[in-house]
């Protein structure tokens, strides 16, 4: 589990509180029931009023998914390719059948059983290169959902705002409360930024770069397919498949290790 965005939002709200309390104030003073009331719904309802149902449903299924995610590793999928082109090499195509069975990713595992059911190559990438739009297609959806709730946020934050010094304007004959009531007016404002901020706009952030991720390890495993199908030579196969791959990633022998085990 990659704890990023967990540990991200604990440190960006305990950066606020730890302000608040160095400033000599309470914690409480900030958590008003009203305004963050108004800020949470308001920016939830306009989010939905924005989409459609199902992509909302959809958006919030995937947060277990966004601060759980298992981060990708392409190159164990490039060990595994590898490793499935030298034994087509040796033994033929058909012989994969039952490594396709231990195959754990479900993208890579579907698309070695349509090779070895004899798909032809171009339809063989054409159903999965449909696949990897479908996706990114669907979290782009996704991040959008939460990326427009953060732009939403802040201006419904100024809209509680306005309306606590409506009620401000109300008691100008009671100065000894208009201390309080202007503190809490800007109550709202201040959720405005901070959800946007901390919360909607880093988790679309988060969101697309996963989908990124996960989407390139899918266009590895494309061309690796492809190899393996053709009966490449398994050395050409990894060189090739490493060579779309960031530096950090490309360094396989201790992944390939591990698959090899």
């Amino acid at each position: 589990m990659d704890p990023a965005a967990i540990l991200g939002v604990v440190i960006a709200f305990g950066a606020v509180l730890a302000s608040i309390i160095f400033e000599g104030s309470s914690p409480m003073s900030v958590l008003l029931p009203a305004p963050m009331l108004l800020v949470i719904g308001g920016t939830l309802g306009a989010g939905l009023t924005g989409s459609t149902l199902r992509d909302a449903k959809r958006a919030f299924a995937s947060l277990p998914a966004v601060f759980t995610a298992k981060l990708p590793e392409p190159e164990v999928t490039v060990a595994t390719l590898v490793s499935l082109a030298d034994r087509a090499r040796r033994e033929g195509l058909l012989a994969l059948e039952d490594a396709a069975k231990e195959i754990d990713d479900a993208f890579l595992k579907a698309g070695l059983q349509a090779a070895i059911d004899g798909t032809d190559p171009e339809d063989l990438r054409m159903i999965l290169d449909d696949k990897i739009q479908t996706k990114r297609a669907q979290d782009r959806s996704v991040g959008k959902y939460f990326a427009d709730m953060g732009g939403y946020a802040p201006t419904i934050g100024i809209i509680g705002t306005v309306v606590s010094l409506v009620h401000v304007l109300e008691n100008l004959s009671s100065p000894d409360v208009l201390g309080p009531l202007i503190a809490a007016a800007f109550v709202a404002t201040l959720w405005g930024l901070l959800t946007a901020n901390l919360l909607w706009l880093p988790l679309a952030s988060r969101i697309k770069r996963l989908s990124d991720l996960e989407c390139t390890q899918m266009e590895v495993a494309v061309e690796g397919l492809l190899a393996v199908q053709a009966g490449a030579n398994p050395r050409l196969v990894g060189e090739r498949l490493r060579s779309l791959l960031p530096a950090s990633d490309a360094k396989a022998d201790k992944p390939a290790k591990k698959a090899a085990a």
